[in-house]
């Protein structure tokens, strides 16, 4: 035979925002061999009369560093046409670990991550197959996954590696400064894509502590950062917050000489300085210097669903510091208390930020069992009704169920009109899914497919090729992910087979297939006829194609290149 694969008859997106064609696609040993014309036979054929074939979409923020040890597909990432994902983003991730800081590492990742505590345990086990971030790397890599990935080296897994628990307490000294500088130099060596940090303030980890990362000062960042440059390859991703932002980071791109990204430039939400259109302005100006600072913007609204076992929204407020330190009988306590309520409205209906509270009086009712009637009605509209405050109510509906009422915040991202000029930046990427994390608070690893829906076909805000550029090329040219990202002769096979008139992202249901039968939040992909990754089908007609159990496709991307 000719080819392992040949796709027929489809419409070619090639991913670098040329107009498309028809013609034929073929593939022979894991990599593209023909584009239009494919003459000869092949093992399988599809015919796409009427689809579309592109390059596999490439999601830059994820954070499946946990999951991927229980969870060789990563879904539900590949179910939107993700055949390439990186992550270790905002400095989190489970490597390096020891085994005397594991629990610290889980309960982290539930407190600032969202994560079901009990999923984390029973999925990574009590036996991890690593402690070091090369061995992570390997771990990955023997037990095999769907998708490709590039991991990044997370700042706060780094710190407690070498500072134990002082790593959310105290600066570091010199010495201790120079063992992560090493173990940042190791994780590249070892094919780390980059290094990574946060300085947000919603970033709070286990017992109220802000994540090790936060407690950083900058001239530490500067140098892990510096690990960068001298090794001369790799990008620094960054959660922004205070004193890391855009001027340190002309700072250190101009120092380092390695590109920077950074979450996230959303409408309506600014945790920098000044707001969205002049951070975009700001960025622009950067981008003309010809400084590599790339914001990374999403498509999507941008909605936490909480409970206030895990009060995720209102974690930065110092008013909530004695919630995240406490279990679940002394939260109710503090939540019955007259003065935390008082204390409470006072800065949701009064006194706090004003965009905060504006998004507060948005908040929706997700989940009340006692009367289900009230589900996806405005928390403010039945509080008039009943005559109490709307932080009272939302209270006295968490006491009632123990504490499981779900609610709905809208965040950031509502006004499409402010959303489109992020997209449309030259300057920009498309980032944010958080494909991993939050796993029962938000969904938004259906981005691709939202996108494409919503933003190419109903708004016209894009044309499909210009809207495929964005999921493909542009990110994996950011990061430095050789490869991938186009469809030419010789890259490797990942491919998505697509109907543009009916790819969408449906809305988000809830499910119980994590560890431990813990909950998540996902949404099904409508369009997605196939999904191709290094020459194997994966998906096909909305169902795995692929066992995964067995041999999986996917590979590893160190330093953002599979091993040949």
């Amino acid at each position: 035979m000719d080819y392992d694969l040949k796709i027929i008859g489809a419409e070619i997106v090639d991913g670098s925002g040329r107009e498309r064609y028809r013609g034929d696609v073929a593939i022979k040993d894991r990599r593209i061999v023909a584009l239009g014309a494919a003459p000869g036979q092949a093992h399988s054929t599809v015919d796409a009369g009427g689809l579309v074939v592109s390059p596999g979409f490439v999601d830059i923020h994820t954070h499946y560093d946990a999951q991927v040890m229980w969870d060789r597909m990563l879904s539900i990432s590949p179910w939107h046409g993700v055949t390439t994902a990186v992550l270790g983003n905002c400095g989190f991730g489970v490597a390096p670990t020891r085994p005397a800081h594991r629990d610290l590492i889980v309960r982290t990742l539930e407190k600032v991550e969202g994560m079901s505590v009990d999923a984390l345990g029973a999925g990574l086990g009590a036996n991890w197959p690593f402690q070091t971030f090369p061995e992570f790397l390997d771990a990955i890599e023997q037990r095999g996954i769907a998708i490709n990935i590039g991991v990044l080296v997370g700042h706060t897994p780094v710190r407690l590696w070498v500072m134990g628990e002082a790593a959310t307490e105290r600066a570091a000294t010199s010495a201790e400064i120079a063992e992560m500088k090493a173990i940042v130099r190791g994780a590249i060596d070892a094919g780390a894509i980059g290094f990574a940090t946060s300085k947000a303030s919603t970033h709070v980890g286990y017992g109220g502590r802000p994540v090790p990362s936060r407690v950083a000062d900058l001239a530490e960042i500067k140098a892990l950062a510096g690990v960068l440059g001298e090794a001369g390859r790799g990008i620094m991703q960054a959660t922004i917050g205070k004193e890391l932002f855009l001027d340190e980071f002309v700072e250190i791109a101009r120092a380092t000489g390695r590109p920077i990204t950074w979450t996230a430039l959303l409408a309506g939400l600014s945790f920098g300085v000044g707001d969205h259109r002049q951070q975009l302005a700001r960025s622009e100006a950067i981008a003309a210097e010809g400084l590599k600072i790339v914001p990374q913007v999403t498509p999507r609204p941008l909605n936490f669903e909480y409970q206030f076992k895990a009060p995720f929204p209102f974690e930065p407020l110092s008013l909530f510091k004695p919630i995240s330190a406490a279990d679940a009988d002394g939260k109710a306590r503090i939540y019955a208390d007259p003065e935390f309520r008082r204390a409470f409205a006072e800065r949701m209906l009064t006194n706090g930020p004003p965009t905060f509270r504006a998004t507060f009086a948005k908040t929706v009712v997700g989940q009340y069992t006692p009367e289900p009637e009230l589900e996806e009605r405005l928390l403010f509209d039945i509080a008039r009704e009943r005559d109490v405050l709307p932080t009272d109510l939302a209270l006295d509906m968490a006491l009632r169920t123990g504490l499981e009422a779900r609610f709905r915040m809208p965040v950031a991202n509502h006004e499409e009109s402010e959303v489109e000029p992020l997209l449309k930046s030259t300057c920009t990427v498309v980032g944010l899914s958080d494909a991993g994390a939050h796993a029962s608070q938000l969904c938004d690893a259906c981005l691709p497919t939202y996108f494409l829906g919503h933003w190419v076909r109903e708004k016209s805000a894009f044309s499909l090729e210009e809207g495929v550029r964005m999921l493909t090329s542009r990110p994996a040219e950011v990061f430095g992910l050789v490869d991938r990202g186009r469809l030419a002769l010789g890259a490797p096979a990942d491919l998505v087979i697509f109907d543009p008139a009916t790819i969408g992202a449906s809305k988000l249901r809830r499910i119980n297939d994590f560890p431990a039968g813990a909950d998540r939040l996902i949404s099904d992909a409508s369009g997605i006829e196939g999904v191709v990754v290094n020459g194997t089908v994966i998906r096909s007609r909305g169902v795995d194609a692929v066992d995964p159990a067995g041999p999986l496709p996917g590979m590893l991307l160190r330093g953002g290149r599979a091993a040949a």
